[in-house]
């Protein structure tokens, strides 16, 4: 029997807490994930999934975006930051990494993961891109699915203090991603970091800027540092190469295809 409501830490063997955010958020479970949400910001701080490559059913997509009844409107960044501009609502837990299960639980979880907790705002060209958001995700998906594994994402905005105001919403220039699975009894994880500066840039000027949207394989503690999120075990079950200070950019790797990335 899987675990519907909410984000299970026992699900990969090896214990993974939620990641805790340093400042106050509101716990939303849902089916097989739970978004934990910074309410002064009215996006997500993190999101957590459990992901069962044996299992994964797949569903339409649907496009059933909706407000969390479970919190105040005004703490979620809802259809109006949307509208009549090239952000997309990019799901931060994809829509298909919960979908599985038995139909009645993979239904559900498809339909959770289209709350606007789950959202957050993401140039199109960015949130679509194969060698980028998709394609990150395609990567972690397709592994888990071709040998059946199960894997744990962790995924989150980089919400920083200075970030641009639009619509009365800072919009993220980075977003971040770790990945976990187990090989046997040890943890293992990798972690991302995905840069939309240029298009925000754009939001603020109205001028487009010239420069490609970036991604990095970066080690896990950056994130942790970046962030502020205490990730627990994950920095240590770090597959990348035990590393320095932050201010050491040379660590982050640029990818331009997924068969760069190191697992």
């Amino acid at each position: 029997m899987s675990t519907v409501e909410g984000y299970d830490p026992t699900f990969l063997g090896p214990l993974v807490p939620l990641p805790r955010p340093a400042q106050t958020v509101r716990t939303l479970p849902s089916t097989h994930f739970t978004v934990l949400l910074d309410p002064a910001r009215r996006l997500a701080a993190a999101t957590a999934v459990n992901i069962d490559g044996a299992q994964l059913v797949n569903l339409e997509r649907g496009d059933d975006w909706h407000l969390d009844p479970r919190v105040p409107a005004d703490e979620q960044a809802g259809p109006e930051l949307y509208a009549r501009n090239d952000l997309d609502r990019g799901h931060l837990v994809r829509r298909r990494d919960p979908v599985w299960g038995d139909l009645v639980v993979a239904r559900k979880a498809n339909f959770d993961t289209f709350a606007y907790p789950n959202a957050a705002p993401q140039a199109s060209a960015f949130n679509q891109g194969e060698l980028l958001w998709v394609g990150l995700e395609d990567h972690v998906l397709d592994y888990a699915q071709t040998h059946g594994h199960r894997v744990s994402v962790f995924t989150g905005p980089v919400l920083a203090d200075d970030d641009p105001v639009y619509r009365g919403v800072q919009i993220p220039r980075r977003f971040w991603k770790v990945a976990a699975w187990a090989s046997g009894a040890d943890l293992r994880a990798t972690a991302f970091v995905l840069d939309q500066t240029p298009f925000v840039r754009t939001l603020q000027v109205g001028v487009p800027e010239l420069g490609p949207f970036r991604t990095f394989q970066v080690p896990v503690v950056d994130v942790e540092e970046l962030t502020g999120i205490d990730l627990g075990p994950l920095v240590d079950a770090d597959v990348l190469a035990p590393v320095g200070a932050l201010a050491d950019r040379e660590r982050w790797l640029p990818l331009t295809a997924v068969a760069q990335i190191a697992l």
